[in-house]
């Protein structure tokens, strides 16, 4: 199938204006067991024991780091059942039973302000590796790693951005929970003793500029500034972000950490003032519905673990009778689903809906709209050529691994070839 980049055209946000639908009750939420990042886990709960809200029932691991697995519900788990994780891939997921009586674990409690004050950057970093908070902008990457950081950082940049096209989920969070983002600066620029913090939004989003500028008023003491940038795409991407917000350019593959600069997602700071003020792991996110496969678009706010399944209910299930496209994300990084019984993790943004449209692949014409259109510079035409091949010492030459997989490339062929999977497939073959 073509890549979903190939079905945004003509397309325009259907929920920027959509206020947040609070759907915080399923009757059964899904923990995955493994992820992305970490391809290993274990299970501390069997089947029948009794969890509370925050309690922490299993662990995933990696070969760097680990992610505490926490229950988003009070209830009884069921077992392990198989269910469709945000990559796309079937996964194992904890089935737990949720008895709607909002028990929280006796780890949530509220620091007092002055025990705030007197938390060291070890203190933070044990904090947020405690609470597993990750990258909420899709990235998954652990917070922690981040904190532990021994360069010297002056500005902590906070992307909200949410560039993708029918994602709106992380404006609705700038417009309704304002003090909230403030809070999680107060407290990052404390953890690093950084001088300055620097917010990045859309020029367009003028709600949001102005609900902000309203909130950094009741923040007189910290140095913060609402930078507008480009309305284009990939603006979100951290290289391009840093230079358009900052004025400095960050060599790929280099860290930021290393020019002073840490940067955050906008839902990874209020996760981080909800791990600081309440012990409190990512219990909710906001969450869009959107596409033309949808009745009724919408922004929620939901449980960790909510079945995608049940918000497309909520929004009048399906529009048409024809085949849909699910993804999973956005529609140019997400990640197509051949089932719609997929579970939200902590960093799903969205499910975007859209009717299927069958498009024919040509031949490559070498027009060069992949290689103009490749934020980073690489040869996407070339790289998909040698793939073809499998020559591996031509793909080494060409940086493969350069690429961001932003998609850019499958959206402007001419020819409509699925350059970004040719790209990604060469990427596992040099591996």
């Amino acid at each position: 199938m073509i890549s979903k980049a190939r079905y945004i055209e003509n397309t325009e946000s259907l929920t920027e204006d959509l206020p947040l639908i609070k759907y915080e009750n399923p009757d059964y939420i899904y923990l995955a067991l493994t992820n992305a990042r970490c391809n290993k886990g274990e299970v501390y709960v069997k089947e029948g024991d009794y969890v509370k809200i925050g309690q922490v029932i299993g662990i995933r691991k990696s070969s760097f780091f680990e992610q505490n697995i926490h229950s988003t519900v009070s209830g009884t788990v069921e077992g392990i059942v198989k269910k469709f994780h945000r990559t796309g891939k079937l996964l194992d997921f904890i089935k737990i039973k949720n008895d709607k009586l909002a028990i929280y674990d006796e780890s949530i409690k509220d620091r007092t302000d002055d025990e705030i004050a007197r938390l060291t950057k070890d203190d933070f970093t044990k904090i947020v590796k405690d609470c597993s908070i990750v990258g909420l902008g899709g990235s998954s990457f652990p917070t922690y790693v981040k904190f532990a950081s021994d360069d010297p950082i002056d500005t902590i940049l906070i992307n909200g951005v949410e560039c993708e096209p029918l994602l709106t989920s992380d404006q609705r969070l700038m417009l309704e929970y304002p003090d909230r983002i403030m809070k999680g600066i107060e407290y990052t620029l404390q953890a690093f003793k950084a001088k300055r913090a620097v917010i990045a939004i859309k020029h367009k989003y003028q709600k949001v500029f102005e609900v902000l500028q309203e909130a950094q008023k009741r923040y007189p003491k910290l140095n913060i500034e609402i930078k507008r940038v480009g309305d284009y795409y990939p603006q979100g991407w951290e290289i391009e972000l840093i230079k358009s917000a900052l004025n400095v350019k960050i060599p790929v593959g280099e860290l930021p950490s290393k020019f002073g600069i840490i940067t955050f997602n906008v839902s990874t700071i209020v996760g981080i003032y909800r791990a600081v003020k309440h012990n409190s792991p990512v219990l909710m996110r906001n969450f869009t519905v959107s596409g033309d496969g949808i009745k009724t678009p919408a922004n929620f706010r939901v449980r960790i673990g909510t079945p995608v399944m049940d918000l497309i209910e909520k929004c009048g299930g399906y529009e048409g009778d024809q085949n849909k496209v699910f993804i999973m994300g956005g529609p140019m990084m997400g990640a197509n689903l051949v089932k719609d019984d997929a579970i939200i993790t902590k960093t799903c943004t969205s499910v975007i809906v859209l009717q299927e449209k069958n498009y024919v692949e040509e031949p490559c014409v070498r027009c060069g709209s992949c290689v103009y259109s490749c934020p980073v510079g690489i040869q996407p035409v070339q790289i998909m050529n040698a793939y073809k091949m499998k020559d591996q010492k031509a793909l080494n030459g060409l940086d493969v691994n350069r690429c961001i997989g932003c998609g850019l490339c499958t959206y402007a062929c001419t020819s409509k070839i699925d350059v970004k999977d040719y790209v990604r497939r060469a990427k596992m073959l040099i591996k």
